[in-house]
């Protein structure tokens, strides 16, 4: 597979399988932008790991992180009917493509929420090399981020990794023991599976997510 960099795979993790660890910072060589020694928090990350068990926990925090976003700017606007989710690719310009290609395979796929570029973004997308791979965390700020792996992209579908991840901010866990067919298995079903698209099931659940706007969605996915 070609370098991230210049990859153009066709088609909203936290990683492949939210890898739930504490601590540490994402190690970036050369996105200068990523977050600075944020706060330990859980992150999610591509591919199963022996701390999964923690996932439930990672995507919960990573989730409400971004809803909050959502709600705090929709209060200046109550009457709103449809909800927003803005994203920034400033920080991970390599993957503008994979990122965008997953934005519009999310936003076709589903009704009750959109995605969309700009400014002061509910989350923020970064690239960089890490030895967990890509996964969606928070800063320990109460913001949320996903951050893409260079290695990890070149190994598995990066458009698959990008929309999977996605997926997490939208408030879908892992499901790494799913088939290919499941956009939430991840790294789960190997390097073969290229499908980005989410199933019937994942794109039921979003909507139900989302289907009264913002409040509804944090008190489904705390139920």
């Amino acid at each position: 597979m070609k370098h991230p960099r210049t990859v153009m795979s066709a088609v909203v993790g936290l990683g492949f399988g939210l890898v739930a660890a504490l601590g540490a910072a994402p190690a970036v060589a050369s996105s200068p932008a990523a977050p600075s020694a944020p706060a330990p928090a859980a992150h999610a990350g591509y591919t199963p790991q022996a701390w999964s068990h923690e996932d439930t926990a990672a995507n919960k925090a990573f989730f409400e992180a971004v809803v909050k976003s959502v709600a705090q700017k929709r209060a200046a606007n109550p009457g709103a009917q449809s909800v927003t989710v803005v994203y920034s690719t400033a920080s991970a310009p390599s993957f503008r493509s994979q990122i965008a290609s997953s934005a519009q395979i999310w936003n076709s796929s589903v009704s009750n929420v959109r995605l969309q570029e700009g400014s002061n973004a509910d989350f923020v997308y970064y690239e960089g090399n890490d030895s967990r791979g890509s996964y969606a965390s928070t800063d320990g700020h109460g913001r949320g981020y996903i951050f893409l792996d260079y290695a990890q992209n070149q190994q598995y579908n990066s458009v698959r990794v990008t929309a999977h991840e996605t997926g997490h901010v939208l408030g879908l866990p892992d499901h790494y023991s799913g088939p290919c067919s499941e956009l939430m298995s991840g790294g789960g079903p190997g390097t073969s599976c290229t499908n980005p698209y989410p199933d019937a099931n994942e794109r039921s659940r979003v909507n139900s997510l989302w289907q009264y706007g913002f409040a509804a969605a944090l008190a489904r996915n705390a139920s």
